[in-house]
């Protein structure tokens, strides 16, 4: 090697194809650790000072405190294009002059409102507030706080007289929830993560928005049961516009209220802590919603306090309508990552999957020409093709950082990245961005395309496993065969796919099984079993695709005037012992369950032995254990020689066959040991003999 810098080396070595490009790598990596060191010391007496203190003291010292023991409230706000502010609400009769804040030359307005003449809080819990701006040219400017902790829609008539703007409310209940269970424990490096990707709104078989504690009395028991161990949460972080999915965020700090109070949302987490399930935020730090009433946008006057401006083109996404970020700015940098420390102290969140990463880490964000990635490493990392965005690369180097010094042992981070960023998942002492994993969005494209365009007999075996095992050396992802984006409508389902219209008429016990959905099931049970154990380190399901969920996803909006019969998950029909969608759940909670006892995820990656494109059939080893597929639609083979390294007496662990997974039953498991022929086969050291019948897949682990 040549002369590598040294913050870049550890990169370099698990990876020697970037050596050409290790200027431009240290050069990046050198942003963020300038940006940690100056945030480090950053403080007024030059103390140092840890990067979570720096985001603690941002969340714990603006917006509004209370002090429990003088009833005094404290309100700090960042706002430097105002002239003037006033904290106004029901407490002061919305009066626009009797609580003026001052103005530090910082642009930080602050106020300290004493008890009341009864010695209680002067401003009442619950109450509505907000904060008037007096801008340069005279005009008035009425906003959320930008730290507020809970936002509410307004009731119909207030929103008749005065427009739908949420709500600010002053959250401080003279209760309020302890958690009782202890974070589980999650080793990053070597543990298993097999992630249920949920959304709380949806979440009742009743066409309703279902509540933080419908959750948790209705569907942590579910999750628990199928075998996860972490529930990815969609939708938290507050958005005016219910059908977004929870993408257009118009406070950061508040948790949608929608569902319930800050309260229930504690309880749920502590719950599921206790049921030992981590859990996952879906936070949105690549862009915010556009409304300002209600919103960031133009927060005090300029279009550029939060963001980059409307007038340097880097303002607004070219798709999304939404605004950009301006993550060089020391003050976003601040409110970014106290709203990450804020997660997880505050609701004890045990990290976060980031949500449009692949936008952050361009200029192009990703649209267009510029989001056409072929794979070529000058594409992302050279200094004359690649249109990186360095300010938000950096960001996300000290996102990362922030988490794990946090929750240096169990912390989670998931990138949402498509164009394959080379060390986005490498840890930051190599040189790397510091994500645990990112998603492996190629797989469910693959599994889409191919029921879309090929008919079965068509499935390239080799092309398949290419995709399933195509991840860079050293960089954890997670894989999935579908998520909330094949859900939506406009878009199906891999069960929508597989079956359509049977899944109305014909997924009833009552009737002879048909052709359409015989299929549908064995090969929903394949594609997922195959995509778990050979695509990744890690596992994601989206809820209700377990069982072959039979409707698409469709939020209320004008289009379907505003009705919520798609924005539900119908759990009752896995009730119904006469409907077919139990055997798919069942098959679901076998694989989760029998990763959790044998281990395959974030194992070394498979060896595939067998790739047969006549047979249909895939072979390949992984944490000892063997996994035979049969994907040919009508061929069922006796004694078929499967190679395998460690010689011994094998056993069937799992067989999507079974009678309770919508099988057939033609497998007798009891009377099935596989002994080894010390005979090479398929270049490895022995093989068995097995009988795989037609659309179908086994898992054998040696005998103890």
């Amino acid at each position: 090697m040549g002369n590598i810098p040294e913050n870049v080396k550890g990169a370099v070595d698990v990876d020697p194809w970037l050596e050409p490009f290790a200027e431009v790598l240290s050069e990046r990596r050198y942003l963020a650790d300038r940006w940690s060191h100056d945030i480090r010391h950053s403080t007024n007496d030059n103390t140092p000072q840890s990067l979570a203190d720096f985001a603690r003291t941002s969340y714990k010292n603006y917006g509004l405190h209370a002090d429990p023991v003088t009833k005094k409230i404290t309100y700090r706000e960042w706002a430097p294009n105002a002239v003037q502010a006033f904290l106004v609400g029901d407490f002061n009769n919305w009066s626009t002059h009797s609580h003026e804040l001052q103005k530090d030359q910082y642009g930080v307005f602050s106020t300290t409102i004493p008890a009341s003449n009864s010695g209680d809080y002067a401003i009442p819990h619950d109450s509505k507030l907000k904060v008037l701006f007096v801008l340069p040219d005279g005009s008035h400017a009425y906003r959320l706080p930008a730290y507020i902790t809970r936002a509410t829609q307004p009731d119909k008539e207030t929103a008749r007289q005065f427009g739908p703007s949420y709500e600010a409310r002053f959250w401080n209940p003279s209760v309020q929830y302890e958690f009782k269970n202890k974070r589980p424990s999650f080793e990053r490096k070597t543990g298993s993560l097999r992630i249920y990707e949920a959304h709380v709104g949806i979440s009742s078989p009743e066409p309703k928005v279902a509540s933080y504690k419908e959750f948790t009395h209705n569907v942590l028991p579910r999750i628990r049961d199928l075998g996860y161990d972490a529930i990815q949460l969609m939708a938290i972080m507050e958005h005016a516009y219910y059908a977004s999915f929870g993408y257009q965020v118009t406070n950061f700090f508040a948790i949608s209220s929608r569902y319930g109070t800050p309260e229930d949302l504690k309880e749920l987490i502590d719950t599921a802590h206790g049921m030992g399930l981590l859990v996952l935020l879906d936070v949105v730090h690549s862009h915010a919603s556009k409304n300002v009433d209600d919103g960031l946008n133009k927060f005090d006057g300029s279009d550029h306090q939060y963001f980059h401006s409307l007038q340097s083109g880097r303002g607004e996404h070219p798709l999304w309508d939404s605004r950009l970020f301006n993550y060089g700015s020391f003050e976003v940098l601040r409110f970014l990552l106290s709203n990450l420390a804020f997660y997880i102290d505050v609701y004890q969140f045990d990290g976060f999957r980031f949500d449009g990463v692949t936008s952050m880490l361009y200029n192009h964000h990703g649209v267009g020409a510029g989001g056409a990635f072929s794979g070529d490493y000058s594409e992302y990392v050279s200094r004359e093709r690649s249109d990186v965005d360095h300010e938000a690369l950096a960001y996300l180097m000290l996102a990362n950082d922030l988490v794990h010094e946090i929750l240096p042992d169990s912390g989670i981070t998931i990138a949402e990245d498509v164009s394959g960023y080379p060390t986005l998942c490498l840890g930051r002492h190599l040189g790397g961005t510091g994500f645990d994993y990112r998603l492996a969005m190629a797989l469910p494209d693959m599994w889409i395309k191919l029921l879309k365009e090929k008919s079965d007999d068509a499935w390239n075996m080799g092309n398949i496993v290419h995709n399933l095992t195509n991840r860079r050396y050293g960089e954890k992802v997670v894989a999935y065969a579908e998520s909330h984006d094949q859900a939506l409508v406009g878009d199906k389902t891999l069960a929508f796919w597989l079956m359509d219209a049977a899944m109305y008429t014909d997924m009833t016990v009552t009737k002879p099984l048909t052709p359409i959905v015989d299929r549908g099931i064995a090969l929903h049970k394949l594609i997922r079993l195959v995509t778990h154990s050979l695509g990744g380190e890690a596992y994601l399901n989206f809820e209700g695709n377990e069982f072959g969920h039979p409707e698409w996803l469709d939020f209320p909006n004008k289009n379907n005037n505003d009705s919520y019969h798609y924005a539900r998950r119908q759990f009752n029909l896995i009730e119904d012992n006469l409907l077919r969608y139990q055997h798919l759940y069942n098959f679901d909670k076998a694989l989760q369950h029998t990763e959790r006892h044998y281990k395959w995820l974030n194992t070394s990656q498979a060896y595939v032995s067998l790739k047969h494109e006549v047979d249909k059939v895939i072979a390949f080893e992984r944490n000892g254990l063997l996994f035979i597929f049969n994907f040919h639609p009508t061929e069922s083979y006796a004694d078929y020689r499967i190679g395998v390294e460690a010689p011994g007496r094998y056993k069937i662990i799992l067989n999507t066959d079974r009678g309770e997974f919508g099988g057939h039953d033609r497998i007798d498991e009891a009377a099935s040991e596989f002994f080894t022929t010390d005979l090479r086969w398929n270049e490895r050291s022995n093989y068995i003999q097995v009988y795989i019948p037609t659309r179908s897949a086994l898992v054998l682990s040696l005998a103890s």
